[in-house]
């Protein structure tokens, strides 16, 4: 059961008229307050994602770097520990007792030295490798740099605009508040569905030299004695904006 706000059912169609177009005149303050700030906030959003992606990618490269040393550091070990048996076999053939054991010491001392061929050129892909990602470091964090200079500049331009602006949005944002309570949910969510489909914001408008004040198509005249009358909510047949007399648009907002 939908829920009924306080005096709802006391309110004429003329005063919910009213207050429809007064919340249409609050909105479109707001409106102008968002359109002097423009495209800052998206573009504020947009270089913090930039920046959050280029430290996760940095985070991400450097761990890796890490783990490339690591390996260079492992093959280098490799290498000592290769050249230390080949030292000691080197040592065991000046006491062999015949050809085979001198043979045999000969393949291991040869495997061992294949070893250390193989660990040295591993040791350079991995040293190229740690060139090749140290590059794009450095390009990451020259283009992070120019990025948070960026954001701290944008974040300064809006927060002056909105510091010269938050006292009158504050008060738009309250008096909203008190205008939305006299009008029945029904009709605030038809009229924020207008309002969302029409690209100047506008959901309540006049009718103006016969004509709908957000389309311009022609309104009869029969029609335009009905919202006069202000008995019944009328929309425009054409784009679906909600129809107010020139009395009320004089009168103004609440």
């Amino acid at each position: 059961m939908q829920k009924v706000k306080s005096h709802e059912s006391e309110i004429s169609v003329e005063e919910r008229l009213r207050a429809l177009y007064s919340l249409q005149l609050v909105d479109s303050e707001i409106d102008k307050i968002k359109t002097l700030r423009g495209e800052l906030p998206l573009e504020v959003q947009d270089l913090e994602d930039e920046i959050a992606g280029l430290e996760t990618r940095l985070g991400n490269l450097k761990e890796e770097v890490v783990t490339l040393e690591k390996s260079v550091s492992k093959k280098h070990n490799e290498i000592t520990d290769a050249e230390a048996l080949i030292k000691k076999y080197e040592e065991q053939q000046k006491n062999v007792r015949n050809n085979r054991e001198f043979d045999s010491l000969s393949k291991e001392i040869e495997y061992q030295n294949l070893e250390i061929e193989l660990f040295n050129k591993k040791i350079k892909e991995f040293n190229f490798q740690i060139d090749e990602k140290n590059v794009v470091i450095n390009e990451s964090e020259s283009t992070l740099s120019e990025r948070k200079t960026d954001l701290d500049n944008k974040k300064s331009e809006l927060d002056e605009i909105i510091s010269d602006t938050q006292k009158e949005e504050e008060g738009l944002y309250k008096k909203l508040e008190t205008i939305e309570e006299i009008i029945e949910e029904r009709l605030l969510t038809a009229y924020k569905r207008i309002r969302s489909n029409a690209r100047n914001g506008l959901a309540v408008v006049p009718v103006q030299r016969d004509a709908c004040g957000g389309c311009f198509n022609q309104i009869p005249p029969q029609r335009q004695l009905d919202i006069k009358s202000r008995k019944k909510i009328i929309v425009c047949e054409y784009c679906g904006r909600i129809l107010v007399d020139d009395e009320i648009i004089k009168e103004g907002h609440i």
